[in-house]
């Protein structure tokens, strides 16, 4: 068995992986690479690979640095089925459907083609096979796969494919436990090989019992001040854990009344879908259900959907709050109340989650005063905060006892992936000084044998 890393090496998007078996040709995850022009050129590159050879491609879940291509290996000759949990499924035809207009306008800005079309998403979506947690997946005689809860966001897996009598994970995303929505991550006792991720490989979130008082805080603040608190927002798990604190906030009077919008198609969405897998949620979700048959919905929420609302959101007098797309400021509605908001001290920008290098939310992250959104400069003057306790990422000590977990006797190889040269690196040295693990930062498109 060899294994190619075709993406998220030494970075944290565009994950991918090509698995050479001695009967069939596997893909794990198909991810947009996201952060600035090169990205977009990386985008339009051919595969390192033939589409056409694939027997088979496995999806951890559904956000787009782990999705985002998936039309593109159908248009370049993929023909034969996606394996996804069914919420992955659900979402990722979601995030498909959204992106495939971003990526239009971002080509004709440009004057190039669009990497893939509104028709390759609809054959796309045909080739969906949705698996449910431990469902063995049997390729052919020599190949067999399993997918087993990540507690990364709805529906997000590890995935673990034997074949020519060895073992490999691949980690996808690993959550960031305990969260209010999700079951804890799964562990793994067995596997010859590990495929870890290491967004946060160096890090070390603050105490999760803080990340509200925090968000208390910054609402507090922003209605002392009269402003604007702008969150950005991932469309998908980070939106509806906001509002499901949010929710229980309002509801214990946690917090003063000010509106709330949320400002995004794409999360308004998702979180209809949210609400259909309800039965996969935690114990302590299922209890609130109990009690708040609408864990996503409170006093003073206002709902954005159509692009009118949205712009209806300036005519609203502040203090208030406001949740839109994109997480790291790629696009979607949270650069209009950039453009409006960021350049008064009165605001806050509160950022939830991991801003990629090179993407506008990285700048802004960075302290970057002057920032530059569709063509225009601002002043950044607004103040600049960040809660790590709510991404939705593994921090170091909880990647170490996830991968802890495995048998050291046989586990031969760690290598270690999806995160910025620097987290990588440093994991994999401490899991080698620490752990006693042979790890490694593999090259892009470097070919691994698995002996």
């Amino acid at each position: 068995m060899k294994v190619q890393f075709c993406g998220a090496i030494r970075k944290v998007t565009g994950s991918c992986y090509f698995i050479e078996t001695s009967t069939v040709n596997l893909v794990v995850d198909c991810g947009l690479h996201q952060g600035g022009r090169m990205s977009e050129d990386s985008n339009m590159e051919n595969f390192p690979f033939d589409p056409s050879s694939v027997s088979a491609v496995f999806l951890t879940h559904a956000h787009l640095d782990h999705t985002g291509r998936v039309p593109k290996l159908v248009r370049d000759g993929f023909f034969v089925l996606f394996y996804a949990t069914a919420p992955t499924a659900r979402l990722a035809q979601l995030i498909m459907e959204d992106s495939v207009h971003i990526l239009k306008s971002e080509a004709q800005r440009h004057k190039h083609d669009p990497i893939f079309t509104e028709e390759d998403v609809i054959r796309t979506q045909s080739m969906f096979e949705e698996i449910e947690y431990h469902q063995k997946i049997v390729i052919d005689d020599n190949v067999t796969v399993e997918f087993f809860d990540a507690g990364h966001i709805l529906g997000s897996s590890i995935i673990r494919i034997e074949a020519d009598g060895r073992s490999i994970i691949f980690s996808g995303d690993l959550g960031n436990p305990p969260v209010p929505l999700l079951k804890a991550t799964e562990t793994i006792s067995e596997a010859d090989y590990v495929v870890m991720e290491s967004t946060y490989g160096a890090r070390v979130h603050e105490d999760k019992d803080n990340r509200k008082l925090l968000l208390q805080s910054a609402i507090y603040e922003t209605v002392m001040m009269k402003g604007v608190l702008m969150i950005p927002a991932f469309a998908l798990e980070r939106t509806q854990e906001l509002l499901y604190e949010l929710n229980e906030m309002v509801n214990n009077k946690d917090i003063p009344s000010v509106p709330i919008f949320l400002d995004s198609p794409l999360a308004i969405k998702a979180t209809k879908i949210f609400k259909d897998f309800d039965s996969q949620f935690n114990q302590e979700a299922m209890e609130h259900l109990d009690t708040d048959a609408n864990l996503f919905d409170f006093p003073g929420l206002k709902i954005t959907l159509t692009t009118e609302e949205s712009i209806a959101i300036n005519e609203h007098p502040s203090p208030k709050i406001i949740i839109a797309g994109s997480g790291m400021a790629h696009g979607g509605r949270i650069l209009h109340h950039i453009k409006r908001y960021i350049s008064f001290f009165t605001n806050q920008y509160l950022i939830v989650g991991f801003q990629v290098k090179g993407s506008l939310g990285r700048k802004i992250l960075d302290g970057d005063k002057t920032i530059t959104v569709h063509g225009e400069e601002f002043k950044v003057k607004a103040k600049v905060s960040a809660i790590g306790g709510y991404s939705a990422h593994a921090d170091q000590p909880k990647l170490v006892a996830w991968v802890s977990c495995f048998d050291k006797k046989k586990l031969k190889k760690v290598f270690v992936t999806h995160g910025e040269e620097s987290q990588s690196l440093e994991f994999a040295q401490h899991l080698r000084r620490h752990l006693d693990l042979e790890a490694v930062v593999p090259e892009v498109n470097q070919i691994v044998e698995l002996d």
